[in-house]
């Protein structure tokens, strides 16, 4: 009996080997990428480990686990640089984000990205909000390589071409320089606009089922830390907006949230349960987790997690305040601020005290 239950532990631990099985494959490698996000400040052995992790685990997940966890680590502000280069050299639906938006990347890996790479990557490193003059180097260096390599392949017209002048020699060489300050120029623009416009066009993706999963996990789990950091992952914004989110001790932002990234209803109430037990409370036939849900308008909640969002990407994210939303917040009492206002009213001068006879 005991070898049969370790013959079946054994062939569970294997489960993550076999081909068949890309779907936990894919939740492992979202649950590495999420707790090498909770280290605010890796050390080397923790960038060490999570290389030699993040390899196997990247390589045999789906295309759609990939993006999302290039996605997830082009937030982090320490990733490995092999790490880098493995999703750097993707294919460009996958690599694209994490070269347009992380700042971990070394001047060196992207260099060699470019050399190795196609058109497709060196545009979107051309789109970063900073670029060295070494990487608008290696940039102005590819497209002139690229240049001379289609001027090449194009096979030379069966029409003779007059004698050449003087003054045609000299003209190549002045238009060659034309059009090389001309693409740096371009370069710098795009380095100076950066990722403006994809700002302006972004907009809230609905949650996939990875990332349901995991809001799931840690939800019942209770482990806050790695939630917010799921959540940041799902809204593609900053951890501290997460935080900002489950700090309202209502649900209400939670809920809002969850709306607006199409989380199905099902799973609503349990992962609020969850959270803040209190909302189990009971209001009729109902608890207040679903009377909560009921007061949400789908469109109006979509519109504020967007405005969240934008606000966070440009630095500008304000906390989120409390609102209440069983019934509306009680004026002041004037009764009140006469009783403040005479309790704090500083005490009368002494008056002279009367003597009667002698002084």
């Amino acid at each position: 009996m005991l070898l049969h239950l370790g013959f079946v532990v054994t062939n569970r631990f294997r489960e993550l080997e076999r081909p068949q099985t890309g779907r936990l494959k894919d939740v492992v490698l979202m649950a590495t990428v999420t707790g090498f996000e909770s280290l605010r400040i890796p050390r080397k052995s923790d960038l060490k480990q999570f290389a030699e992790l993040f390899e196997p685990l990247f390589l045999g997940s789906s295309n759609e686990a990939r993006r999302q966890a290039a996605a997830a680590l082009s937030q982090c502000a320490h990733v490995p640089e092999s790490v880098a280069l493995l999703i750097g050299s993707m294919p460009i639906s996958i690599a694209a984000i994490f070269l347009t938006r992380s700042k971990a990347i070394p001047d060196r890996t992207l260099i060699s990205i470019i050399r190795h790479q196609g058109p497709a990557h060196a545009n979107a490193i051309a789109h970063r909000e900073d670029l060295s003059p070494s990487i608008v180097d290696a940039l102005v260096e590819y497209h002139q390589f690229s240049a001379v390599v289609s001027r090449v392949e194009i096979p030379p017209p069966s029409i003779a071409a007059p004698p050449a002048t003087a003054e045609d020699e000299d003209r190549p060489s002045s238009d060659r320089v034309t059009r090389e300050n001309k693409l740096r120029d371009e370069i710098r623009g795009l380095a100076r606009a950066g990722s403006r416009s994809l700002h302006e066009a972004g907009r809230l993706q609905p949650i996939d089922e990875l990332h349901q999963a995991l809001l799931m996990r840690f939800a019942r789990s209770g482990e806050a830390v790695l939630f917010a950091t799921a959540l940041a992952a799902a809204l593609s914004a900053s951890r501290a907006l997460a935080e900002r989110i489950l700090l309202d001790v209502s649900g209400q932002q939670l809920a809002v949230t969850l709306t607006a990234l199409a989380l199905p209803d099902e799973e609503l109430v349990p992962l609020l349960l969850a959270l803040y037990p209190h909302l189990s409370e009971r209001l009729g036939s109902s608890n207040r987790a679903e009377a909560l849900l009921r007061s949400i308008d789908r469109k109006t909640g979509l519109e504020r997690v967007e405005s969240w969002v934008r606000a966070d990407r440009d630095g500008t994210a304000r906390p989120v305040s409390h609102e209440g939303y069983f019934a509306e917040n009680r004026l002041s009492d004037p009764r009140l601020q006469e009783t403040r206002t005479a309790s704090a009213a500083p005490p009368a001068a002494a008056q002279p005290k009367r003597t009667v006879g002698r002084k």
